[in-house]
């Protein structure tokens, strides 16, 4: 099964048009100049700066962290999505000057990683547990692939291909080579879109090798770090190598539990699940989906986001999901869509799709403001304005977003996402076509021999349905019924019809003539979930979602002390749902009547307990958008129940 390609698929969707208008006008165009260092009281970026001094185009120091080069790299790899739908002249010509940039800046022997053609000569290939050069390098391969894809030219292609010869003739089995695998996963993915893009064996071969030598003993980072004189890369003397915050704690085969730093989870994650569609190796099958039911059951917040800690940006333990120190990097989250899409090509199964559609409604978008120019690392479910300041505890929360970082991984991270979009829509195989999300579009695919077009209308995330229009032939139409829907109508041309529903699809086989039309209407509500009662951190707590969205208090709708709020059953609640089309460009808002404790006075900090709430009206908007006016004293997404 193989998802359609970015050239083959054209969002026209009352929700993302604006996102993909934002990335083309706003969110690219910014980007690039943060990456120039253009952008004013923003933090230095140095990403073009580095290649222009390795390239000898300019003198001058390396400037940022061992991974700067890879920030480039997702903004080209934004923009190919961009240019691959959208025709600009101008980007595609500011895109050659980089690539150009890039080749020039390349080692005769293919090296390209300009920390190490800058600041640390002669060291590269020293320390692959530290120094970021096989992420560095996943990420331009992403980019190069995606530009060829794009618009046919191969530069950086060539560039990537070279390099990765290179690392082929380093790492390895054999006799003289490195038993390397990356400290930070990236290339593992990476590999697999090099080998789709060439056809070249190798490429699936060091894919297969980096993964399945990863933590096995003795362990290569550890012996690393021996041969250093257990110095670290950034000059710290251990005895020990932290194995689980990189995923190397034990052969993946045996990894059950997420560990450890999260992006570089769900990266490898990605990678195997990658590699196990392409081998069909039942045991790393297996693993892939031993440690997505641990994220997504044990580890993962209602809003997709996962790293439950701040302590390096990582998983914790299992129902250790605390909402005011919580971590939940953006990256984190699209790592998370990123194994749900590779987990969909190994098993068509809707806990993977109410996965992805979870995470782009929601843990991933909150990451940005909605003019696309300010950015959130973190992403809290609770936020007391006042502690963000003053406590140590969540120092590293902001409650509003910045224009930049100085590791800035997650603003680029985040536009490639979203204008890439439509290849998590639709996908097929030799007799079925498949209908993942709920997104307005249009798409060419085949299966078999067939070309088949579909064509979406879909009035989600506010509305309740969607229809397809689909071209002629004989094949099996299946598509997502979501496990927030209580209940379906399916037609066929305007008549009721049954389907057969296999986890979670539903799938319809018939001779199909051009323009028959699937509708699917859902029974969308207010709802008030609870956690798990494992979940400390929500226990006694509810939180209001209706379909994909979760729903988040502010209190500039609310009080100060969104904290003393007590949510009625739903029953008695009288949820009003409201389209409010000036309310953050649109959206849906939920009025529901609550109840709030009385302030007990300034001077009074305990008294004893009694029953004194009164009736208040509660407003909620989308989690995703909170932060985007005023700041709010308060945030919270799960409420006293």
């Amino acid at each position: 099964m193989e998802f359609v390609k970015i050239k083959n698929v054209k969002i026209d969707d009352d929700f993302w048009n604006r996102y993909e208008a934002l990335a083309r006008g706003s969110i690219i165009p910014y980007q690039w100049k943060a990456l120039n260092d253009e952008i004013e009281d923003a933090d230095k970026s140095g990403a073009i700066q580095n290649f222009k001094i390795a390239a000898k185009v300019c003198e001058g120091e390396f400037h940022g962290f061992v991974f700067q080069d890879s920030d480039l790299s997702k903004w080209l790899e934004a923009a190919s999505y961009s240019l691959a739908t959208h025709e600009d002249k101008e980007l595609e010509k500011r895109c050659d000057e980089a690539i150009d940039l890039i080749a020039k800046a390349q080692r005769e022997d293919g090296y390209i990683d300009t920390y190490f053609l800058i600041k640390e000569k002669g060291k590269e290939f020293t320390n692959f547990c530290d120094w970021h050069e096989l992420y560095c390098a996943g990420h331009m391969i992403e980019a190069a692939v995606a530009y060829a894809e794009a618009t046919g030219k191969t530069k950086l292609l060539d560039v990537v291909c070279r390099f990765t010869d290179l690392i082929d003739k380093t790492i390895g089995p054999e006799e003289g080579k490195l038993h390397a695998y990356p400290g930070h996963p990236e290339f593992e993915l990476a590999l697999i879109k090099l080998y789709e893009a060439t056809g070249e064996e190798r490429y699936l071969r060091l894919c297969e090798y980096v993964i399945n030598e990863r933590g096995k003993e003795p362990n290569f980072f550890q012996q690393e770090l021996e041969k250093r004189g257990n110095i670290t890369g950034w000059g710290a003397k251990i005895d020990k190598v932290d194995l689980c915050y990189c995923q190397a704690h034990k052969p993946v085969r045996k990894q059950a539990e997420a560990t450890g730093h999260a992006v570089r989870a769900g990266y490898l994650y990605t990678g195997m699940a990658g590699l196990a569609a392409k081998t069909q190796d039942e045991s790393l099958v297996s693993a892939c989906k031993a440690l997505w039911n641990n994220v997504t059951r044990k580890q993962m917040y209602i809003t997709g986001g996962i790293g439950s800690q701040g302590h390096g940006e990582a998983f914790s333990f299992n129902y250790h999901m605390p909402n005011d120190t919580v971590y939940n990097e953006t990256c984190a989250a699209i790592s998370l869509a990123f194994f749900a899409k590779k987990m969909l090509e190994l098993n068509v199964d809707s806990e993977y799709s109410d996965v992805l559609e979870r995470v782009i409604y929601n843990g991933s978008i909150s990451g940005m403001s909605i003019d696309g120019t300010e950015f959130f690392y973190v992403n809290p479910l609770e936020v007391w304005q006042e502690a963000t300041q003053k406590a140590a505890v969540t120092g590293h929360v902001a409650s509003r977003r910045r224009k930049w970082f100085g590791c800035a991984c997650c603003p680029p991270n985040l536009a490639r996402m979203i204008t890439s979009l439509g290849t998590y829509i639709y996908s097929s195989d030799s007799s079925t076509v498949y209908a993942h999300l709920f997104i307005g579009s249009e798409a060419a695919l085949n299966i078999g021999n067939q070309k088949v077009t579909i064509s979406q209308k879909s009035s989600l995330p506010w509305g309740d349905g969607a229809s397809f229009a689909l071209s002629e032939g004989r094949y099996t139409f299946a598509v997502r019924i979501p496990s927030w829907s209580k209940g379906y109508t399916l037609s066929i041309n305007g008549s009721v019809v049954p389907a057969e529903v296999k986890r979670g699809y539903a799938y319809i086989t018939r001779d199909w003539k051009d323009g028959d039309t699937v509708s699917l209407a859902f029974n969308i509500d207010v709802d008030i979930v609870v956690a798990n009662p494992h979940v400390r951190a929500d226990a006694g707590k509810g939180a209001i979602v209706r379909g994909p969205i979760v729903y988040c208090l502010e209190s500039i709708d609310n009080t100060e002390l969104i904290c003393s709020i007590r949510l009625k059953n739903k029953e008695d609640s009288n949820f009003t749902v409201i389209y409010e089309p000036e309310t953050l460009c649109g959206v849906n808002v939920i009025e529901g009547d609550a109840l709030i404790r009385r302030d007990c006075g300034e001077d009074t900090l305990y008294k004893t307990a009694k029953d004194e709430y009164e009736p208040i009206r509660i407003r909620a908007v989308p989690y995703a958008l909170w932060g985007n006016r005023n700041p709010s004293e308060e945030m919270a997404v799960w409420l006293n129940y």
